[in-house]
């Protein structure tokens, strides 16, 4: 690897953060939280956490709403109203499994 000074390498991170933000948001709105969630263990709901929660580490208040605001750029109930499809069963218990064992416990 070649040797990146931090500067920079603060640069290409957020540079990569904005880029999984802009295709999860604009190229991939088919891609449901909830099948994320199963799959990976975090959602954009998630993101939007841990950028609440960095805000957070620099003395920057923001709350659950505004995170979401920030990454989803729209408030969650128009992105709900645009982009979320309704759930299954199967999907809804998976969901509480990895629920658990991805956010629940790290929170611990």
């Amino acid at each position: 690897m070649p040797k990146i000074d931090a500067q920079t390498q603060i640069e290409l991170e957020a540079a990569a953060y904005r880029r999984l933000q802009k295709h999860l948001m604009e190229d991939r709105t088919d891609v449901q939280n909830i099948d994320m969630m199963n799959l990976a263990g975090f959602c954009r709901n998630c993101l939007s956490r841990w950028y609440q929660e960095a805000a957070a580490e620099r003395g920057i208040e923001m709350s659950k709403a505004e995170g979401r605001e920030t990454f989803y750029g729209m408030t969650m109930a128009q992105w709900k109203a645009e982009y979320q499809t309704e759930s299954t069963p199967d999907k809804d218990k998976a969901f509480r499994v990895a629920f658990d064992e991805n956010v629940t416990k790290k929170g611990d």
